[in-house]
């Protein structure tokens, strides 16, 4: 449910931005409230489930997760529907890690890699899925019916946990780090909320720069009181495994190129390309298949080889991908232009994830596999937070500079202009002004979806740098031996 969401919301984005008539920075809080809460929380909830029982939070997490859908789906207002989405995300931090954490609990060390790869490939068949019947829903109902799908789904998760899944918890009693929470909530959540708000306000605003202030003192903050507290969420000596680290900094560069992407690929799909809702979430449906099929014979990679390999290679190719995607300009064939970035980048992708989260969980004690899973999908979700809210800085200043340099050329009266600088933080679901002659309009359009492509090709080679820097990580940090050591054997860094 939680990976469906993350994937049908952006194909509902064009959507939903035309129904609020939306900035893109309403979209993007859209995404980001739901990152935010998951990434900041995840930790608690591989804590809560370490301590309290991994099936109950995860069931827990269900409930909440399903509550807030259906207030998504009722939404009245963007504003309604980014707070919904925050608590969407405190559901998606109690069952996610919760998932993960149960398959580490009851597989041993040499079945973990393909038991992990299998887990792999359901979740990416139920991704691949996702996009098309969102896309659907979105053509032919509404998008508040991407919402809405989670309540059946809810119905038969639970079902099946209390059948199915035995309860499992830590031995050795603790309690919640809710200081650490607040403060990793915060300092996320100042740090986005600075980056996204300087687009309007501009760096020096107060706001801005005391959101960007209050977030890194909260950061800092938290390493501190995480190496006092009792019983940490996010316990310090995990880094002292120059393996976990390493891991840990690579997830935070991929997800971070992997989250600009498919925040960005649906908005240029359908509101640049002219792709139908259906069609762009069929866009990625190849990607994620190869995922799927490939994900046992990547899991067992790091049994025949090592996990170093491929944790160097798979982001070697996934860079090739990204670079795929800055090529091509509009109106071309699918097949020619992002079906190969499609497949390429889904080649690295099917060859990193198995052995990154293999290396992960085998590089703990088994009593932590909780927060293990949850710092590193925390990593994963906040590093597509901070990769959104930073690099939509980025695809605005682009698409602002691209489209003022093609408007020049253009005979537009002042007001015309100004009405055109003041949405233009809609990017390409900026429309001509009403009035203009069908000439003046189609230029104004075909300028606004030149200037999205030239911010699009800028962004796919900020990925195609974040790919590079994971493979480099990989390469100094990771050892051939590292999917089989545990924390209780590596030393001090």
């Amino acid at each position: 449910m939680a990976l469906i969401d993350g994937t049908v919301v952006n194909v509902a984005l064009p959507a939903v931005q035309a129904s609020f008539h939306a900035s893109v920075v309403d979209v993007q809080w859209v995404i980001e409230s739901y990152g935010l809460f998951l990434g900041a929380l995840i930790l608690v909830g591989g804590s809560l489930g370490d301590l309290f029982g991994r099936r109950l939070i995860f069931v827990l997490g269900i409930a909440i997760f399903t509550v807030a859908s259906a207030v998504c789906g009722s939404a009245v207002s963007i504003h309604q529907l980014i707070i919904a989405r925050s608590i969407q995300g405190v559901g998606a931090a109690l069952l996610v890690p919760g998932s993960l954490a149960i398959i580490s609990v009851s597989f041993d060390e040499q079945a973990r890699g393909r038991a992990i790869g299998t887990w792999s490939g359901f979740t990416a068949i139920t991704t691949a899925i996702g996009p098309v019947v969102g896309g659907w829903l979105v053509e032919h109902g509404s998008w508040r019916w991407v919402f809405f799908i989670n309540l059946p789904l809810a119905i038969a998760v639970i079902a099946i946990s209390l059948w199915h899944i035995p309860e499992s918890r830590i031995a050795i009693a603790g309690r919640i780090d809710w200081s650490g929470a607040l403060l990793a909530t915060v300092g996320l959540g100042g740090l986005v909320a600075g980056f996204m708000q300087s687009v309007n306000l501009g760096f020096r605003n107060p706001l801005v720069f005391g959101s960007l202030i209050l977030g890194i003192a909260c950061l800092i903050a938290l390493v501190f009181v995480e190496g006092k507290v009792t019983s940490p969420m996010l316990p310090l000596a995990l880094f002292e495994s120059h393996t976990f680290t390493g891991a840990n900094l690579l997830t935070l560069f991929l997800y971070a190129a992997i989250g600009i992407l498919f925040f960005l690929f649906p908005l240029n799909l359908i509101q640049v390309q002219g792709y139908s809702a259906t069609a762009a979430g069929a866009a990625v449906l190849p990607m994620i298949l190869l995922m799927f099929f490939l994900a046992r014979w990547s899991g067992g990679l790091v049994a025949r080889r090592g996990p170093r390999i491929p944790l160097i290679t798979g982001p070697l190719v996934a860079a090739c991908g990204f670079a795929l995607f800055a090529v091509p300009s509009m109106g071309e064939s699918y097949w020619k232009t992002f079906f190969p970035a499609i497949i390429v980048l889904g080649f690295g992708a099917s060859v990193t994830v198995a052995p990154l989260t293999t290396v992960v969980l085998n590089s703990i004690d088994q009593d932590r596999v909780g927060s293990a899973s949850g710092i590193n999908n925390a990593v994963a979700r906040i590093a597509g937070v901070l990769a959104i809210a930073i690099f939509g800085i980025v695809m605005v200043k682009a698409f602002v500079s691209q489209l003022n340099h093609s408007l020049a050329h253009l005979s537009l009266s002042p007001v015309v202009r100004q009405e055109l600088h003041a949405n233009e933080t809609k990017l390409a679901g900026l429309r001509a002004p009403l009035g203009l002659d069908s000439s003046t309009s189609n230029a104004i359009e075909q300028s606004v979806r030149e200037a999205f492509v030239f911010g699009f090709r800028i962004a796919m080679l900020g990925c195609v740098a974040l790919s590079l820097a994971s493979a480099a990580v990989a390469w100094l940090t990771i050892r051939k031996d590292s999917g089989h050591v545990s924390l209780a054997m590596v030393g001090p860094a």
